[in-house]
Order: structure tokens, then C-alpha cells, then sequence
């Protein structure tokens, strides 16, 4: 990485170590000896110039300056400091400091894009600003530093003028730090201005092609990007479009809506702006601002899923049970009619959702579960998540489904054989979802698989337990990562043989509505546990999309059927 120290705000060795460059403390005071000579005839402050360029003045004097923050800025700085301070998700703080601040449509986009392109592009404006700070990051108070990356957006990824973004920036660190403070931003921020995205990125991100430099060029850490590179060779997809999909986890991701089958309408939406999903049934796409005024959406009965989850869903409603005596594979995977269990009063079909807060999918298998005659049991283990999915299913008819609390790794013991279908979608690391999720990116780690996968594998020894003969299981995770993917599948089939992989490939084109890119995966490029050739090439049968490709989230997909006995 270069470095250009003689550009850095700050002196190197100052014992007040919080001061702006020029020397004013915390109270915004001057340390020494007032100059006389320090500002102009309008009040404008004088700044010390480039070696042979002179002095220069701020653009604007004192009595023209803000000095209150914006209400749009201010809402993205509550929920950038929530984000860090209380470790709270972006998706869930944003929206009601929005209806708080009474933000109308341009202000609230405003600060909505401020809040996300910040926190996606914390680890590309953090090598920024290490190149205009005079100390390590991490020696900066956290509120500082967190103007500062809002700063460094809008100057590098935002269409705001550079003045608007120093004086808009300053005045909330004014407002909400203090004046000292201010002066340092004001400081480090115009060292920012000095050069556009690309010019910093080439000088803090050479492109070199390596995982280090795609790393901080994309805004990713290292271990996320190798990790994503391996996925795509493991699933069979090519690795030269990594670049493609990192840039994808950047890009602020369209709405996508979906109308509850039988009790939501899309019509309404689209009349609204609105325009269908090329893939999802009933499906649609939104970038016009607050979905809740859309029509059916503070209803419930249209509702915001990533058009991934919605086709995952659908693939294991609409697989065909395997009829009484059908001892065969089964290997078509495709919608073959209703065929559940026989009952007193036709057929009837009991579905679980083992770990289904906050209740996304629920809602729609409980709507579908609701068309077929079947009945739904959605399990949560947290008590509060277990509250959002029974919010989640109201609009269902409340015949159809239940919501047990408790931990789903007990549910195979508690009702063995229970149930004809069951989703378990599991905890995972969230890589896939990261263009919606963009703080989770900086809270996992490596070390977060070991845990994560041994819990997946737990929920999935449950899962077959709770199957019934000749039901389906939908293992589902927003992750491409092979351990959490391909390696978890092989790993199943090898602890139960009773179990027969289905198509997953077949099962989610066959419920889209339009074309999904869905390569092969050979047996060189999916990882391997050895073994019987069901669990050697597991991986075949699996399903995985991609931001880059589909637009959806990294949704992955396998589909298993429990053999009759």
C-alpha cells in the first residue's frame, strides 16, 4: 500500500493526538498564540497550501457555515454508530428512524443510500482513509471515525458535490460530536477530496487480480473473497466472474415483492410502478422508494422476500411425494400433482419450517400449504423471532398453520416421522445475502464455519428424523460457501442411508418463471468426502444462484426424499 505521509491531516508525535491539522484542540480552541493573519476580510479561514501554491481559503465564512446536521445525513450517522455500537442490522434500525425524522421520499433515499453504500464500503474508505490520517484507525474515537466513512461516501461514491459533502459532514460532527472534532474532519476529509474513487483505489487496491486487492478494491475482507472464489469453482461456475459478483454485493439490491398465492394480488403492485420478476411466479421488482405504501403490503398479503427464498420454497411444495409401495429413486424431481399422505377426508399433508423466524418463508408455504389442504408448523427457538413469524402468517388463515417455540434440533425426537415436508433453513454465515445485509460482512469470521456448520448438520439429523416415509427435505442455506453447501450434503447422505437425493436443478426451474442459468458441476471442481458415489457426487444434484447471475441473493438449494421402508 502507498503512502503519502506529507498529505496525512495531523502531526506525527503530537500529544494531543485528537487535534485537527493546524493545531486546534478538542474545545475548538487554538492551542497557541492566535495569528492575526488567519483569516481573510469576509472572515474565511486561511489553510496552509501545497509547497508553491500559496494559501487558500474555506470556501465559506463562518456566519455562512451549518451548523446543524441534516436530518437525512443524521439518520444514516444513528444507524451507521447503532450498527457498531449495539451491533444492531441496518435493515431493522433504518426504517423507523426514517418515519421518526419524517424524511420525505427524496431524503429518506438519500439517507438510505448513505447508510448501506457506507457500511458496504467500510474496508475500500477505511485504506482511504488510513492514507490521510496520521495514526492507526483504531486510535480514532468510533464516532469520528464513522463521519468519517459517511464522509468518504459521499465523496467517492455518491453524486454530492465535494463542498456539500465537507460542509454537510462537518456540521454533523459539529453537532454531534463537537467542534474540535469537526475541524480534524473537515481536516482529513479534504485530503479525500483531493482524488476521485478510482484514482484512491489504484493507489490503495493495485489491480493486481489478487484476493488481497480485490479485497479492499471491492470492499470485502480477504477470507469472504477466497472463500467466494472457492464456492464458484465448487458449484461449478467460473471463477474469472468473482470480480462480477463482489461488485454484484455492492450494488444496492432492487426490491423484490411476492404476492401470498390465493391471498395477495400483483396487479395493484405493478399498477404502482412495479414491473415482474423475470423468474419468480407472482413475483415482482420495486425500486421506487418505501414499499409499505404499495397496495397489500402493510396487509401482509404482498410481502419483501428475495426472489431466491421465494423459488427455494416453491421447490419443496412442489415436489411429488413418492406414492404408498413406490420403493423406486424417484430421480424426476419435477411437480408431478398432489400427492400426500391419504386421509379420513382426502389427502393431507403436514409441512414444518424447523428454523423459520422471522417467518419470510413460513409465509409463503403457509399460503401454499393453505391452497393444497395441508397444514404448517413453523418452529423458531428465540422467543422473539418466534413473535415475527406469527405476525408473518396472520394473513394466512389461522386453520392452516401453528408456530412451535423451541429448539429445532429437539423436533425430530419430539415428533418422529411426523411430518411430509420440512425446510430447514439454516443458520449460516449470510455470504450470499451480503448486498442486503452489508454489516454481516465485517462481523463473521472464518472461524464463525466450525460452529455454524456443526449446528447445520444438527438441524439436519433432526429434520430426517421428523420426516415421514417418502417425504421431502429442502436443505436451504444464503450461502455458497462449500462447507456449508455441497460438503454439508455429502456429509448427510453419508450419516443416512435412507435418504435419496433429488434434483434440485430440475425441482427450481421447474416452479420459476423464466430461464435459470444453472451450470453442472463435475466431479474435478466439487469437493470431495470420498465414498459411496451418491455422497461422492452430491454436489450434482444441488442448485445454487448467484447475485451476478440471477439477481437473487446466493440462495443454494438440495432436496432429499426418506426411502419407505
Amino acid at each position: 500500500m502507498s503512502k503519502h505521509t506529507n498529505r496525512r491531516a495531523g502531526r506525527s508525535g503530537d500529544a494531543n493526538r485528537d487535534r485537527p491539522a493546524g493545531g486546534s484542540g478538542s474545545t475548538g480552541r487554538p492551542s497557541g498564540p492566535r495569528r492575526q493573519d488567519n483569516r481573510d476580510a469576509s472572515g474565511r479561514t486561511r489553510n496552509r497550501g501545497r509547497s508553491g501554491q500559496g494559501r487558500r481559503y474555506s470556501a465559506s465564512a463562518p456566519s455562512q457555515r451549518s451548523r446543524r446536521a441534516d436530518p437525512a445525513r443524521l439518520v444514516a450517522y444513528e444507524v451507521v454508530r447503532a450498527v457498531h455500537a449495539e451491533d444492531a442490522y441496518a435493515n431493522l434500525v433504518l426504517p423507523p428512524r426514517l418515519q421518526r425524522r419524517r424524511l420525505d421520499r427524496r431524503d429518506a433515499g438519500f439517507a438510505t443510500e448513505l447508510t448501506y453504500g457506507t457500511l458496504r464500503g467500510i474496508g475500500l474508505y477505511d485504506a482511504v482513509l488510513a492514507e490521510c490520517v496520521d495514526r492507526p484507525l483504531a486510535e480514532l474515537d468510533p464516532p469520528v471515525l464513522d463521519a468519517l466513512r459517511l464522509g468518504a461516501h459521499q465523496l467517492l461514491g455518491m453524486r454530492v458535490p465535494a463542498h456539500a459533502a465537507l460542509d454537510a459532514t462537518v456540521a454533523l460532527v459539529r453537532e454531534q460530536i463537537g467542534a474540535g472534532p469537526s475541524g480534524f474532519v473537515n481536516a482529513v476529509l479534504r485530503r479525500v477530496s483531493e482524488r476521485d474513487r478510482e484514482e484512491w483505489t489504484e493507489t490503495v487496491a493495485p489491480a493486481s487480480g489478487t484476493d488481497d486487492a480485490l479485497a479492499v478494491r471491492y470492499s470485502h475482507p480477504a477470507w469472504i473473497v477466497r472463500a467466494l472464489r472457492q464456492a464458484l469453482v465448487a458449484h461449478g461456475a467460473d471463477a474469472a466472474s468473482l470480480p462480477a459478483l463482489l461488485e454484484a454485493d455492492n450494488a444496492a439490491p432492487v426490491l423484490n415483492l411476492v404476492a401470498l398465492p390465493g391471498l395477495g394480488e400483483l396487479s395493484p403492485v405493478l399498477e404502482a410502478g412495479a414491473e415482474p420478476s423475470p423468474i419468480g411466479p407472482d413475483a415482482a421488482l420495486y425500486s421506487g422508494g418505501d414499499a409499505a405504501r404499495l397496495p397489500g403490503v402493510e396487509a401482509g398479503t404482498v410481502r419483501v422476500q428475495d426472489v431466491g427464498s421465494q423459488l427455494t420454497a416453491r421447490a419443496l411444495a412442489a415436489v411429488p411425494l413418492s406414492a404408498p409401495g413406490d420403493t423406486a429413486a424417484g430421480q424426476d424431481a419435477a411437480p408431478a400433482g398432489h400427492a400426500g399422505r391419504p386421509g379420513p377426508d382426502g389427502p393431507s399433508e403436514h409441512w414444518l419450517d424447523l428454523c423459520a423466524g422471522p417467518g419470510g418463508k413460513a409465509a409463503l408455504l403457509g399460503a401454499l400449504a393453505a391452497q393444497r389442504g395441508a397444514r404448517l408448523t413453523a418452529n423458531e427457538v428465540s422467543e422473539h423471532r418466534a413473535r415475527l413469524v406469527e405476525h408473518a402468517l396472520t394473513p394466512v388463515p389461522s386453520g392452516v398453520w401453528s408456530v412451535r417455540h423451541g429448539d429445532g434440533r429437539q423436533v425430530g425426537a419430539d415428533q418422529p416421522g411426523a411430518f411430509d415436508r420440512i425446510l430447514v433453513d439454516a443458520p449460516c454465515t449470510g455470504l450470499g445475502a451480503l448486498r442486503r445485509r452489508p454489516e454481516s460482512r465485517w462481523r463473521r469470521t472464518a472461524a464463525d464455519l466450525v460452529e455454524l456448520t456443526d449446528l447445520q448438520a444438527q438441524l439436519l439429523d433432526s429434520a430426517v428424523a421428523a420426516l415421514a416415509p417418502g417425504g421431502v427435505l429442502a436443505y436451504v442455506t444464503c450461502s455458497p460457501h462449500p462447507a456449508e453447501t455441497i460438503i454439508q450434503v455429502q456429509d448427510l447422505l453419508h450419516r443416512h442411508d435412507g435418504l435419496e437425493q433429488l434434483d434440485a436443478k430440475a425441482a427450481l426451474q421447474a416452479v420459476a418463471a423464466g430461464p435459470l442459468y444453472l451450470p453442472a458441476i463435475t466431479s474435478d471442481a466439487a469437493p470431495g468426502r470420498g465414498g459411496p458415489e451418491r455422497v461422492a457426487d452430491a454436489g450434482r444434484l444441488t442448485a445454487q444462484l448467484w447475485p451476478h447471475e440471477h439477481a437473487t441473493d446466493a440462495m443454494f438449494l438440495a432436496l432429499f426424499r426418506a426411502r419407505r421402508t
